[in-house]
């Protein structure tokens, strides 16, 4: 007899997606020589099904993925959790910076990006003469 526990333990997960995708893309934000440097796990996916674009200000990834629809016949699963999402996304504002100043690296299912942090722009007060 097989310890039921093991198994079904969270047996009702499934009908809860929200929770699924707080698992998914965590990420450490950190400061490093003038640059932000964010790790994010991208667990399952390859640098292919990776994308990553920049759009007024914002910084958005995305990693998407087919999943392999034919279940190998020789089994029947009795729970499956190694299966991947097929899509999710993060977004950080990251202010008005060009996609070449942006650098990134995917290795063993870690993205990094490195942004260079913007410098504040101080307002500066000028004067205006009035004419006679």
């Amino acid at each position: 007899m097989l310890p039921s526990r093991i198994f079904f333990d969270n047996f009702f997960d499934e009908l809860d997606a929200p929770k699924k995708f707080d698992k998914l893309m965590k990420c450490d934000i950190y400061e490093k020589e003038g640059n932000y440097i964010i790790e994010m796990d991208i667990p399952g996916y390859e640098k292919e099904d990776i994308n990553m674009e920049l759009e007024n200000g914002y910084l958005k990834i995305q990693a998407s993925k087919k999943e392999d629809s034919v279940e190998d016949k020789e089994k029947k699963y009795v729970r499956r959790e190694r299966h991947v999402v097929s899509k999710c996304e993060r977004s950080f504002y990251v202010g008005d910076i060009t996609e070449d100043r942006v650098k990134a690296k995917f290795k063993n299912g870690i993205l990094e990006v490195t942004v260079p942090i913007e410098e504040e722009k101080k307002e500066v007060k000028k004067t205006i003469m009035i004419e006679d």
